[in-house]
């Protein structure tokens, strides 16, 4: 893999027409030191998030041990990342197969789940392998109500009453059984956990049986950009949230209980960076080589804010428009479905045009688990950046909630 100081170096020496992905191990390894350090329990990584061989084996390199995993897929770049790696299977609806391959070829012993029949799955699977139920910890996922930008619990997570009994079943089997939650992708609501632990308390006290941990799941918002010109949520930073969840699991009494968290977002979003090249400028409207269906879905959906660098092509000599001034630009995707346009326009140099690149920052998160192979594009060129986007030049664009007219 090619190194470069910034992601303008790299693009002006490149020259790419084809979108590449500046990964920043560095980055990487600091924010996922920095939250292993502040939670008070064990870290297991979200493989979701971003299942990448580099991210896995940086993160092994940087200290992770014990990974959340959802498929067949996610054991295999685990195991190949760090062969002796502990694998959480948190996916709460699971094939049967996939749950024999999991107990039998990579000894997974901490399972979730929030259905009877899950439990039935299990328990075949566990019988055939003459597996002892008291080696194998059944997480019960409960329902969760809060704010965030992604919500989980419309999907997933058995209601309180129902968690009881579920505990009480898995339990009597002969299983250890545990609580887990998951209160959305990049929570939006600083209370949402204490909520989430009120509700875990109830389904506690009511199924009497000793919980053998207590799973947080994720949620924890990672840094993004933000429009300048409008006001800001007053959002806590992530170690206030972090000293809130602490002081909460005290108060709700879970703090003696082994824990768990699922973190994602918060660890890898700001490791990775998109040289993204303008294919064309039509008015106020940009054209570039990425979009919805490959690196760009978060800016799809119009929940999450990117901030954007200009990196202008110092080939093109003769520019219109004024430099100093910024304005707001439509994005278009490079698929030829009329769907791919982002949500939120870029803020950017009114010279910016066909020819020159831009640099997406923080977008470790999801967007290289999400990009498809829609009309052929598939973005996967990476170089190492040493330099972290925040600390280069001030990113002069933000993908912001003004809307647009043609």
């Amino acid at each position: 893999m090619q190194s470069f100081a910034t992601a303008k170096d790299a693009a002006l020496s490149l020259r790419p027409d084809a979108p590449v992905y500046c990964f920043r191990p560095a980055v990487l390894t600091a924010d996922a030191k920095a939250f292993v350090s502040a939670f008070p329990g064990k870290t297991a990584y979200a493989v979701k998030t971003n299942g990448e061989p580099m991210v896995l084996e940086t993160l092994a390199k940087a200290g992770i041990s014990i990974f959340d995993v959802a498929s067949p897929g996610e054991f295999a770049a685990v195991r190949a990342a760090k062969s002796d790696a502990e694998m959480l299977y948190m996916h709460p609806v699971k094939a049967q197969s996939d749950i024999r391959l999991a107990l039998e070829t990579y000894r997974i012993r901490t399972l979730s789940l929030d259905h009877e029949d899950e439990v039935a799955k299990i328990l075949r699977v566990v019988r055939a392998l003459d597996i002892d139920p008291a080696t194998v910890t059944l997480f019960i996922r409960i329902q969760t109500k809060g704010h965030a930008a992604y919500e989980l619990s419309k999907k997933f997570g058995a209601a309180p009453a129902h968690a009881v009994e579920l505990l009480q079943r898995c339990h009597r089997v002969g299983f250890k059984v545990g609580i887990c939650f998951h209160v959305g992708s990049q929570i939006e609501d600083p209370d949402t956990y204490e909520r989430a632990l009120a509700s875990t308390d109830w389904v506690r006290n009511r199924a009497d049986v000793p919980l053998a941990g207590l799973d947080v799941g994720g949620g924890f918002p990672a840094e993004y950009g933000a429009d300048p010109r409008r006001k800001q949520r007053d959002m806590p930073k992530s170690s206030e949230i972090m000293a809130r969840l602490t002081a909460d699991l005290e108060e709700w009494g879970f703090g003696d209980l082994p824990l768990v968290a699922e973190p994602g977002r918060v660890i890898v979003a700001r490791a990775f960076s998109l040289i993204v090249r303008v294919l064309l400028r039509k008015g106020r409207r940009l054209y570039i080589n990425d979009g919805i269906w490959a690196s760009l879905s978060d800016s799809w959906t119009g929940k999450i804010t990117l901030p954007a660098r200009f990196i202008p092509d110092p080939a093109r000599i003769n520019r219109s428009g004024n430099a100093a001034k910024i304005g707001a630009f439509k994005v278009c995707g490079a698929t030829c479905d009329s769907v791919d346009i982002l949500s939120r326009p870029f803020w950017l140099p009114e010279t910016v045009d066909t020819g020159d690149w831009i640099e997406i920052g923080h977008i470790g998160a999801y967007s290289l688990s999400l990009r498809t192979r829609f009309n052929g594009f598939y973005p996967d060129t990476f170089v190492e950046v040493t330099t972290p986007f925040h600390e280069g030049e001030a990113a002069e664009g933000y993908a912001s909630l003004e809307t647009m007219a043609d």
